[in-house]
């Protein structure tokens, strides 16, 4: 397996195809954003609340550390961000039942219609572009993403073991 990497055309690891790809990563994020920003900016909020209304959205009840180690972002600013989105009501708290100490997040009827405003056009946008591209792209581009993430959150990606697979490994 080795001698057919070796003999691979490995010119796309060349320098000024590197710097190609983070310009595009680059141009790509700036369209990504662009109109879920100008949403956020009309009622004074930025990027961090977008990401905030996105994975509670995302993952209803997560708990507030959770959300933390998604974001990589330290509580204080995470304090200041969701205290904003649960005193506007998109976002309600609530104490877990087994844990008091817990605080589980959860977007309110405003807070998914904010999620949905914001995710239209970046779903349709993904969607546009794998259309263009096609399935053995999108599985390249999967693949190439995956290898941009740490370790630790390319495993939460990991495609799910069959049913029969797991009673077969019993």
């Amino acid at each position: 397996m080795a001698d057919l990497k070796a003999g691979v055309n490995q010119l796309f690891l060349r320098e000024e195809e590197l710097r190609t790809g983070m310009e595009l990563l680059f141009y790509a994020y700036r369209e990504f954003t662009a109109e879920p920003d100008e949403i956020l900016g009309e009622i004074g909020f930025g990027r961090a609340h977008h990401r905030v209304i996105y994975f509670v959205g995302r993952y209803p009840r997560i708990t507030v550390s959770e959300l933390l180690a998604i974001l990589k972002i330290t509580k204080q600013s995470l304090s200041r961000v969701l205290g904003e989105l649960v005193r506007q009501g998109f976002i309600d708290q609530q104490t877990g039942a087994r844990d008091r100490r817990q605080r589980l997040l959860e977007l309110t009827e405003k807070g998914v219609e904010l999620e949905r405003q914001l995710s239209e056009t970046q779903r349709q946008r993904i969607a546009r572009a794998y259309r263009m591209a096609g399935a053995e792209a999108v599985e390249g581009f999967r693949k190439v993403m995956m290898g941009m993430l740490d370790e630790g959150d390319r495993a939460k990606f990991a495609p799910p073991v069959p049913p029969a697979r797991l009673a077969a490994k019993r």
